[in-house]
């Protein structure tokens, strides 16, 4: 069961910067927020949605911090792992 996409969103200064600096490409970002395969709350007006991709490397997981108190929504901070089990729920 998919999570409740957002197609509306910008991605801060800061979010931009961490995203290139970790070498993620902004259509994966844009993936996974117009199909998360899970999506939860951090705090008030925040969520992370996340989907695992593969690579040629392996398996990673994609986890992508946005606030969703604005419009559009803004995207603060995304980064890569491969340690899908910490953070993938069941």
């Amino acid at each position: 069961m998919a999570a409740e996409p957002i197609i509306d969103y910008t991605i801060s200064d800061h979010a931009a910067y961490e995203i290139e600096r970790r070498g993620i490409k902004i259509e994966t970002i844009d993936q996974v927020l117009k199909n998360p395969d899970q999506r939860f709350d951090v705090r008030p007006r925040r969520v992370v949605l996340q989907s695992r991709i593969q690579e040629a490397s392996g398996e990673f997981l994609i986890r992508v911090f946005i606030d969703i108190d604005r419009k559009p929504a803004e995207v603060v901070t995304a980064y890569r792992t491969s340690k899908i089990a910490k953070y993938w729920r069941f």
